[in-house]
């Protein structure tokens, strides 16, 4: 062992002294330290409490939450053409006094309403393209919105207006090309294929309204969807998922940041009047994965995130050898950060010929 120097080993007793003190002083610092650290804590909480929320434009992007991700969406896998309406109901809102930037404005406490109504073609050819069939599709959206706010902040291109407003649209919303889609199967039950769908501005869209059903801005969205329904037991998992790239609203000069989606459907199919029923949830999850930016961005470059899930009934009946399906589902958003905060319902319909 080695020696202790003299210093320490001859006076014991100043020893403990010294080291009384000194854990008298390092208890003092803790002491300090942790009151610091609440005072901060508390600081930035008053923070978070007064500074509005930051989102993508609008509270939301082209993809709905949930919109995909059941065997009605994966191609047919055999040359045909289907035939498909979606309807599409949402509500929600923002709460907690937080705002999102609309049209260029900056409004809080804003709630919205829609109804959208989406008639759909896709045509999958008998062209093999890498082994699977090569298809195309076309979706054209039609629909009212109403959205009520507090507008706080009136940007230089937006109306001259600040308060309570409300404002509805109705009309075209922003057409949906799929140019390019490619589907394999791997025996009855397994599909699975990869596809581009580019959202067009094609709706109304107003500098300064709060309620617009076009989006004033491109998005391409690359994807890839799954689903597995077993021809044996009837059990049904199905995915789709995505990657939204935004070009810039040249009329607020806001860049939605980049976002991801996941869809995912787990059901059951069983025989009933003659055709099947399937029942099963349906959850997803959307995040943005960049920020947003340009000069109408004044709220920030925050990423916007919703969860949620919800039950979903299907059934499939064949007429002759055209196929009829549809789907039902309630969709309840459970976690929401920076983006719009309510319910999704969808019926869908699909004829398969």
């Amino acid at each position: 062992m080695r020696d202790m120097p003299p210093s320490i080993s001859m006076c014991p007793m100043k020893v403990r002294s010294l080291l009384a003190d000194w854990n008298s002083k390092t208890n003092n610092l803790k002491s300090q330290i942790m009151k610091r650290h609440l005072l901060l804590m508390a600081v930035f909480s008053m923070v978070g409490t007064i500074l509005p929320s930051r989102a993508e434009e609008a509270g939301s992007g082209h993809y709905s939450p949930g919109q995909m991700a059941s065997f009605i969406d994966a191609l047919p896998g055999y040359p045909t053409i289907a035939l498909v309406n979606y309807f599409t109901y949402y509500s929600g809102d923002v709460g907690g006094g937080r705002s999102l930037p609309l049209g260029g404005n900056v409004a809080a406490g804003v709630k919205a309403t829609a109804y959208i109504d989406t008639v759909g073609m896709i045509y999958e050819s008998p062209l093999r393209l890498l082994g699977g069939n090569y298809a195309a599709g076309l979706a054209i959206p039609f629909g009212s919105m109403t959205v009520k706010g507090n507008i706080t902040h009136t940007g230089a291109l937006g109306r001259s207006r600040e308060g309570q407003v409300s404002d509805t649209s109705s009309g075209l919303a922003d057409t949906i090309i799929y140019p390019f889609m490619v589907g394999w199967t791997n025996g009855p039950d397994f599909k699975y294929d990869v596809r581009l769908g580019i959202y067009a501005p094609s709706g109304d869209y107003e500098k300064g309204a709060l309620a617009n059903l076009g989006k004033n801005y491109w998005t391409f969205e690359p994807g890839l969807s799954f689903s597995w329904l077993s021809s044996k037991i009837g059990t049904e998992v199905s995915l789709f998922t995505g990657v939204d790239f935004n070009t810039k609203n040249e009329a607020t000069d806001y860049l939605t940041g980049t976002q991801f989606h996941l869809d995912a459907t787990v059901a059951q199919h069983l025989p009933l009047f003659g055709g099947f029923i399937g029942v099963g949830a349906n959850a997803f999850y959307y995040q943005q994965i960049t920020g947003d930016s340009g000069s109408g961005a004044v709220l920030g470059d925050f990423e916007g995130r919703t969860i949620g899930v919800g039950p979903a009934v299907s059934y499939l009946h064949k007429i002759g050898k055209t196929s009829l399906v549809g789907e039902l589902k309630w969709l309840p958003e459970l976690d929401v950060q920076s983006r719009m905060e309510g319910d999704w319902i969808w019926f869908k319909l699909a004829l398969l010929f």
